[in-house]
């Protein structure tokens, strides 16, 4: 991410970017305490009573996928990547360890979800997903593609992002619930499931195209075409 040039589209960029990082921030706070108890009836979400893993499970997803939340924000700012650029490998490292636990303990806690198959299958798809922007983030660096390798990374912590928008989407659709009665709380998680996914991800390729490959694509100040070569010149 870079701020646009003009004053006002860096307030504007700077702004978003506060209510961004704000939200994640406080959305990894909120999401992880309950799972700090150790007390299954303090989670946010059901657990399967019969299946006795499922709460470490929610948990092992919970812990590193807060710490992930909260560290994501600040990778993207490009001062702070320039002047530290050791801080940026390490905390991209722990990120990276971060993803894998979550990812793994993501699809073990889906496998006993009660939310119905629909809500299975986002999570799973979320988690390969995850693992597979993060993969080729991985390798692009590696590569020295570092362009390429922020492209991956938008991506990978879009994917993060959308545990905020999950929130963000539930708490809409239980206001209209309390106003209306309807629809059914599985309904309302399973669609708040889907549409953060879907929304982060669509979010993401919109910015990438916005923000990150079309400014190289807009043609330098007087650069123009090249003179016509004079008639009969040559070949």
């Amino acid at each position: 991410m870079s701020p646009a040039s003009s004053p006002t589209s860096r307030r504007v960029w700077w702004g978003a970017w506060g209510v961004f990082a704000a939200s994640a921030v406080g959305i990894a706070l909120f999401s992880v305490a309950p799972y700090l108890t150790g007390d299954p009836s303090q989670s946010k979400i059901p657990i399967d009573p019969e299946a006795g893993l499922h709460f470490f499970y929610v948990t092992a997803h919970a812990l590193p996928g807060s710490l992930l939340l909260l560290l994501g924000p600040a990778q993207f700012v490009p001062a702070l990547r320039s002047r530290y650029p050791k801080v940026h490998r390490v905390v991209g490292r722990v990120y990276m360890v971060s993803v894998v636990l979550a990812a793994v303990a993501a699809v073990l806690s889906a496998t006993f979800s009660m939310s119905g198959i629909s809500a299975q299958v986002a999570f799973y798809l979320l988690a390969a997903a995850w693992v597979y922007s993060l993969v080729k983030a991985f390798l692009a660096i590696r590569r020295g593609q570092v362009r390429l390798h922020r492209v991956w990374m938008i991506r990978n912590y879009a994917l993060s992002f959308a545990a905020v928008l999950l929130r963000a989407f539930l708490g809409i659709g239980l206001a209209v619930r309390a106003q209306f009665a309807w629809p059914e709380f599985a309904d309302i998680y399973t669609t708040a499931v889907w549409a953060s996914i879907l929304v982060s991800a669509g979010v993401a390729e919109w910015f990438i195209v916005q923000r990150t490959l079309a400014p190289r694509d807009r043609p330098r100040p007087g650069a123009g075409s090249r003179p016509a070569a004079p008639a009969g010149t040559g070949r």
